[in-house]
């Protein structure tokens, strides 16, 4: 199989598929984090413990992002896109089971599947996209992720209220598995030239060597590092937050919960349009990082408000801290060489992944600690503000650099 060209492949179909891709895997990845109480029952664990199982399967995206590069070079990336949605549908099924050791099976499964896809669709969608809508365009695509989210959040409590949360899991593997069959029909004949095969080991240490020689990419994987650990711990907690902090019932906090996402949506389009119109990414993940921490530190708060400002602290919140990450990729993107924007993307991601793997576990940690979910986002806002800062300072130095 090939990648896609810039002639062969119409952005509009290619960034339709990859953003589906997206909202499956990140539906995928916090499908238990919405129906975190019932689902706990389940398995016999206490609900905060979705925080470590959201680790775990980010842990096993980290592998799946160090040997990305090394497994688009060998098969390319349309396989790999198959391959990880067929890893989507195995992991929920087994989900289904609420047997604690089949878990997290299925939760490694669907982290290896989630660390794959970005670099494949990356690969995919970078082939098709002029570098003047680079930003939106990524954007776009990383918009699957609160999309997902609140596909997550609110169909899921409905569905296990009406159908049982096992069996909505095993019905919804159809839909991974589904697409990976058209994508297996409409590009089984592609042709591809394989790279010259060279160890995983080698492959992930050369595109390691690219990260950390250029200084925007070093930095661009450590903001995402830190951005996504804040990210994922919103994602996983809020609704255990406003039902455990405050008392909401769950579906009303689920839909809050799913308001939230879609204002990140909406968040990760402006904020790549607008990065597209400043021509600065560090820029905007700078603005990003300074109203993320301000919302973050203001949870502790929210029960002073009343409800129509609480909802809309958390719709403004959830509009930036979910809007990094397009711009982050566009960013990555840009200053890879010609021709490895995949193998780059996985070496870089691998440091998101770390985030998001330490994120919601340390957030377990914290809350063990402070015991009120609004108390742990305050303190997990240091890693927004860090982020903004790094990201502040690369933006003033490309300013100077262009200036000459």
């Amino acid at each position: 199989m090939h990648n896609s060209s810039k002639h062969d492949a119409p952005l509009l179909r290619v960034l339709v598929l990859t953003t589906l891709v997206q909202v499956i895997a990140t539906a995928v990845a916090l499908a238990l984090a919405p129906i975190a109480p019932r689902a706990a029952l389940g398995f016999g664990i206490d609900a905060h413990y979705v925080g470590y199982q959201i680790s775990l399967i980010y842990m096993a995206g980290a592998l799946g992002s160090a040997l990305a590069g090394t497994l688009l070079q060998r098969h390319g990336a349309y396989v790999i896109e198959i391959v990880t949605l067929l890893l989507f549908a195995a992991g929920l099924v087994l989900l289904a089971t609420s047997t604690l050791w089949i878990g997290i099976v299925a939760s490694l499964l669907i982290g290896l599947g989630y660390g794959l896809q970005n670099p494949a669709s990356s690969q995919i969608l970078n082939a098709a996209c002029p570098p003047a809508k680079r930003s939106v365009v990524f954007s776009i695509k990383q918009a699957g992720v609160p999309l997902g989210a609140v596909l997550a959040s609110l169909s899921l409590p409905a569905l296990d209220a009406a159908f049982g949360w096992q069996r909505t899991l095993a019905v919804a593997a159809i839909v991974p598995a589904a697409l990976a069959l058209k994508l297996w029909v409409d590009h089984r004949d592609a042709p591809h030239a394989p790279a010259a095969r060279r160890s995983f080991r080698a492959n992930f240490l050369a595109e390691q060597r690219l990260v950390w020689k250029s200084r925007p990419l070093l930095v661009l994987s450590l903001v995402g590092m830190v951005y996504s650990a804040a990210q994922l711990s919103l994602s996983a907690f809020i609704v255990l937050m406003l039902v455990e902090d405050q008392g909401w019932k769950l579906a009303t906090a689920a839909a809050v919960g799913g308001a939230l996402q879609a204002s990140g949506a909406a968040g990760r389009v402006s904020w790549g349009w607008l990065a597209d119109r400043a021509g600065s990414g560090f820029a905007i993940l700078a603005l990003i990082g300074l109203l993320s921490t301000t919302g973050l530190c203001a949870l502790p708060f929210l029960m002073r408000l009343p409800v129509f400002l609480q909802v809309g602290l958390l719709v403004a919140l959830g509009f930036s801290l979910s809007g990094w990450n397009g711009v982050a990729m566009s960013e990555i993107a840009r200053f890879s060489p010609p021709g490895m924007t995949g193998q780059v993307m996985g070496g870089a991601l691998v440091y998101t992944f770390l985030g998001v793997m330490m994120g919601p576990s340390s957030y377990a940690l914290l809350y063990e600690v402070t015991a009120r979910y609004d108390m742990t986002f305050a303190c997990i806002a240091a890693l927004t503000a860090a982020g903004g800062l790094a990201s502040m300072a690369m933006a003033l130095q490309r300013r100077t650099i262009a200036k000459g």
